[in-house]
């Protein structure tokens, strides 16, 4: 097995300090050595410029969502037309036109230091409802984006039942559904033995909502993270009128409904749970159940703010998600969520930068099922980020203030190096595939010109 070595001007250690002069030694895929203190680079050592982060961890994706940046901005509408917008682009999917789009997409997340992405899938068979001779043809796509672009996937295949709750499936919606949950877990057991043993995917389960997934069938979805011990996510109280219905079907919120039937839990990542109540707050800290943030889409979609340190301080472990994609950029959403919550209650200092990163890094690998992936130590998976400190940005850090500044001023743009895997696929600034902006337009002008 190859090694390789790495001299870090600076990188972030645990328990979450910034050190000087850090050689880490790679064999294959994982980080066979650290040694911090060496002053001067090794012979044939590889020079990391700035500071040097463990691999960021998306923790909420939806990939064809990518294709709406630029189109649903310019609507005064709320997120249930933004809602209408996202189905028309869903309408407008295969198997190779999504490989080409989620190739490019997943390509401009590593770009801005991503290395594993939780893909929240749920676009299956045809447009009308039809499976493909594949029914996992569309998930099988995803995992060939991912391995094409370098990143690590957990595909959290999703089960969609309903329209919203109590209403009926219509439309577009019928490619989301594959009728019940008993029939959902027959397909997603298929992508399982396809995957098994794969160290590079994570075959998770997703509940697409309560408005999505009748209480009665949740539990077959709990079962099957379960008994494969895989992660289970969820989308939870983003919008205020998913609550309304939800307390007037079933007399409860959505994450007490989501308890009673057996969700909650170390494995789970409630996403969004922007509109919850005290009472839900403490049923997440004491269900450790992760909670994903995505606020420049909760910003976008003009969802709200979230309480995400009430949530930590009562137990649940919080995350980071570029979702919808408006942008793709995890210091923008790390630090979002300190500055929205500064904006709510008109005070600072509510997050250290080293619990932001952990949200972006260690804590977001484990949500997804990479417990042993976003953390520089001998064992890891060999996932090196190195952001600049001297852009018009960064400029002017030093040592002492390097987290602080990544965290409230770099931009995914200030990457310049990512190893992946032991995989280096971003060097000076450049993706081993090419041009992504160029992939991108390519992907994006096609499913548009279908219809978008």
């Amino acid at each position: 097995m190859s090694e390789l070595t790495y001299w870090c001007e600076l990188a972030w250690l645990p328990p979450g300090e910034v050190a000087a002069g850090v050689v880490v030694t790679v064999s294959g895929t994982r980080i066979a050595d650290i040694t911090p203190g060496v002053p001067d680079p090794p012979p044939g050592a590889v020079r990391l410029r700035g500071l040097t982060l463990p691999g960021l961890a998306n923790a909420h994706s939806h990939a064809f969502h990518r294709a709406l940046r630029g189109v649903t901005q310019a609507s005064e509408g709320s997120f249930w037309t933004w809602r209408d917008q996202m189905y028309g682009l869903a309408r407008t999917l295969d198997p190779d036109s999504y490989l080409r789009l989620a190739t490019a997409v997943f390509a401009e997340m590593t770009l801005a230091g991503i290395t594993c992405v939780g893909e929240f899938h749920y676009l299956h068979h045809t447009p009308d409802g039809t499976p493909y001779d594949d029914p996992n043809a569309m998930g099988h796509a995803l995992v060939a984006a991912a391995r094409e672009a370098g990143l690590r996937i957990a595909l959290l295949d999703s089960c969609y039942l309903s329209g919203g709750v109590g209403v009926a499936l219509d439309g577009v919606q019928h490619r989301f559904t594959d009728g019940d949950a008993e029939r959902w877990a027959v397909r997603a057991e298929a992508l399982c033995a396809a995957y098994a043993g794969a160290p590079d995917v994570e075959i998770g389960a997703a509940v697409h909502s309560v408005r999505a997934v009748p209480p009665e069938h949740m539990r077959t979805v709990a079962t099957f993270s379960h008994h494969h011990g895989v992660p289970l996510h969820v989308h939870v109280s983003e919008q205020r009128a998913e609550n309304t219905a939800c307390v007037e079907m079933y007399s409860a919120t959505p994450v007490q409904v989501l308890h009673e039937h057996g969700i909650l839990g170390p494995r789970t990542t409630a996403v969004h749970a922007t509109h919850v109540t005290e009472a839900d707050v403490a049923l997440l800290g004491q269900s450790t159940t992760h909670v994903c943030m995505c606020p420049t889409t909760e910003r976008d979609l003009a969802d709200g703010i979230g309480p995400a340190r009430a949530m930590h301080d009562a137990g649940a472990t919080i995350t980071l998600g570029s979702d919808s994609h408006a942008v793709v950029d995890l210091f923008e959403e790390a630090r979002a969520v300190e500055l929205d919550e500064r904006l709510a209650s008109e005070r600072r200092g509510h997050w250290r930068a080293a619990e932001l990163l952990t949200a972006a890094t260690a804590a977001g690998h484990a949500s997804l099922g990479f417990p042993d992936a976003g953390t520089l130590c001998p064992g890891a998976w060999a996932d090196l980020v190195s952001v600049r400190l001297d852009s018009v940005r960064t400029a002017g850090a030093g040592a002492a203030g390097a987290a602080e500044t990544v965290v409230f001023a770099a931009t995914a743009a200030d990457v310049h190096s990512v190893v992946s895997g032991g995989r280096q696929v971003v060097a000076e600034g450049h993706h081993v595939l090419g041009d992504v902006g160029a992939l991108l337009e390519s992907a994006i002008g096609e499913v548009r010109g279908v219809g978008v």
